[in-house]
């Protein structure tokens, strides 16, 4: 999936943040301008809002993120995907 052409939906977000057992903070870029550019460290301990935010910028979006229905992990290092194959 080209994530800056069809950026995740908050609702995909919120499911890849629980499959992860991450909050939004945890998986969000903070050295990203646009981070810096939005004061996004203000607002770390507002998944909603991160979600949101990830979703209108998905640069934000730690990635690559490896995903099937029923485990999701961050892909660094790139060893961790093989753990949902």
């Amino acid at each position: 999936m080209d994530y800056l052409k069809n950026p995740p939906t908050v609702k995909l977000l919120k499911k890849l943040s629980h499959l992860m057992d991450l909050s939004p903070k945890d998986f969000i870029r903070k050295k990203e301008a646009v981070f810096k550019e939005l004061n996004l460290a203000h607002h770390l301990e507002d998944n909603d809002y991160l979600f949101e935010r990830m979703h209108e910028n998905p640069k934000l979006i730690e990635r690559p993120i490896a995903y099937n229905d029923e485990k999701a992990v961050l892909g660094r290092p790139p060893e961790k995907v093989m753990t949902i194959i």
